[in-house]
């Protein structure tokens, strides 16, 4: 098996290459700002969802990238409620696109979360 059958981090894929094909229409102001700090952080899920996975013998480092992982997805949509906030975003559905999206990627980590954690509990 490899990480990239983990539905988490298929979605996590998804929603970055979106963040990014976004952050490339925001006014140029926003390009060395807000718009890098998007990319960045919806990056870092996918990443550090693949880091985790490659400690996953070590339960707790696994968990503890995959905190991080979600911790970068609610930084995410601080990024983008605040560039939606500042009108540097206006196009109300690809907001709502990208949040919805983002929002259900968080309860996925979440669960998964819950899900390591149980199974390490099992064993």
């Amino acid at each position: 098996m490899s990480y990239k059958n983990l539905e988490i981090w298929k979605e996590a894929r998804e929603v970055s290459i979106l963040v990014h094909e976004m952050s490339l229409k925001l006014p140029r102001f926003e390009q060395f700002e807000e718009a890098q700090q998007i990319r960045r952080s919806s990056k870092s899920v996918r990443s550090n969802i693949v880091e985790g996975y490659g400690r996953r013998r070590y339960i707790s480092e696994y968990i503890r990238f995959l905190i991080i992982a979600q911790a970068s997805n609610d930084e995410t949509i601080d990024h983008l409620e605040t560039l939606f906030e500042t009108k540097s975003i206006t196009d109300q559905t690809l907001f709502d696109d990208i949040n919805e999206r983002l929002q259900r990627l968080g309860k996925k980590l979440n669960n998964f979360i819950k899900a390591v954690e149980r199974e390490d509990k099992d064993q």
